[in-house]
């Protein structure tokens, strides 16, 4: 008979989500700092002035943020969703 190991594995899968997740949002504190020296550089606050590529530019630079976030999301959810279906 197989014996089941799934719960031991997904309470490590947990913890370790968990720390990813926590060291993840962490991140985000070192990353601000440099969008907004990068917004200044481009000079995203007067768009009138601006080419249409450095706008584009400064909008990519303004979801840098929730794509990080939506990564860590992803990767949190599928380390807990791939070992609950194992």
């Amino acid at each position: 008979m197989k014996k089941n190991n799934r719960g031991q594995t997904l309470g490590l899968v947990l913890i370790s989500s968990i720390f990813f997740f926590i060291i993840g949002m962490m991140m985000i504190n070192y990353i601000l700092p440099e969008i907004d020296r990068t917004r200044i550089d481009l000079s995203c606050s007067t768009p009138a002035t601006i080419s249409d590529g450095v706008k584009l530019s400064c909008l990519l630079t303004d979801v840098v943020v929730v794509y990080f976030i939506i990564l860590i999301f992803s990767v949190v959810l599928g380390a807990i969703t791939s070992r609950m279906y194992v």
